[in-house]
């Protein structure tokens, strides 16, 4: 027997066992098969089956776009309470409904009310500009209306974003209590505790007032003026109503200091020198 082309013919055989093996490890395209140990596919061979990857990414994306418009929406909400808050106890934003102001307020202003200047042990002052609820002094009965669209007018009106309430003014301190306000002396200007006052914030071409009156005003009540006279319904208009036109302290709202709109308007609320010569009244009535 012909021992070499035995060794010939094992050795072919052997190489084509080893050849058939090494492509079952490999794979047909060189890859590493079952028989090496490699890791096989995690998920179906069907693309059917691994379904669409756009709706995957739907999927994903979809709780989280939930999520932003909820905090956006938080967000939002906790800001509002909080305008509303600040609003409600500091700083209120008031709509200037009527020319009775001017020149000092337009209409369409936008004053910043302080709450805080009354608050404090402070009272208001013979000048200062305040706001106040009328009730019971300019308007004898709260008007009815609709709650829910009050409320939603309140909101709105306590932002600055539409008129105030029917009881709601805006008007100038003029006698505070215990002063004798006149008006008018024989040069047709008013006076407070005998003090005539040169009133440089009426309206140019206004008289200080039409309406002759003489009156004390009573402890812990203001009397209040527009400052263009002509057009103010104000102290004056109600001297025979209930209340007698006086605006009791505590019905005040805070005090304008500032005109925060429109932008062209960016100021103070000035300030009035016209009443520093007026000493406290002393007479029948007032209290020295």
């Amino acid at each position: 027997m012909d021992t070499e082309a035995q060794h010939t013919e094992r050795d072919r055989s052997s190489g084509e066992e080893e050849r058939s093996r090494s492509a079952r490890v490999s794979g047909p395209d060189g890859e590493a098969g079952p028989e090496g140990g490699a890791a096989q596919p995690e998920g179906p061979e069907d693309p059917e089956e691994q379904g669409d990857p756009e709706d995957a990414s739907e999927e994903s994306e979809q709780p989280g776009g939930v999520l932003t418009w909820r905090r956006t929406g938080l967000i939002g909400v906790a800001c509002m309470v909080f305008l509303l808050l600040f609003s409600h106890f500091v700083l209120q934003p008031f709509l200037v409904p009527s020319s009775s102001m001017e020149p000092t307020l337009q209409v369409g202003d936008r004053i910043l009310v302080n709450k805080l200047a009354y608050r404090f042990g402070n009272e208001p002052r013979r000048g200062d500009v305040v706001v106040f609820d009328g009730t019971g002094s300019f308007v004898q009965e709260q008007p009815a209306g609709n709650p829910v669209t009050g409320l939603l007018h309140d909101a709105a009106a306590a932002l600055g974003l539409a008129e105030p309430d029917e009881t709601d003014f805006v008007k100038r301190v003029v006698g505070t209590g215990g002063d004798r306000v006149v008006c008018c002396d024989k040069a047709g200007r008013l006076t407070v505790n005998g003090v005539p006052v040169t009133e440089t914030y009426v309206k140019l071409g206004d008289r200080p007032s039409d309406v002759p009156f003489d009156i004390v005003v009573p402890d812990g009540t203001l009397w209040v003026m527009g400052d263009h006279r002509s057009q103010s319904s104000d102290s004056r208009d109600h001297l025979g109503q209930p209340g007698g036109g006086v605006v009791p302290v505590e019905q005040v709202i805070g005090r304008a200091d500032w005109i925060g709109w429109p932008v062209g308007r960016w100021s103070t609320v000035p300030d009035t020198d016209a009443f520093d010569a007026v000493p406290q009244w002393t007479g029948p009535g007032g209290h020295g």
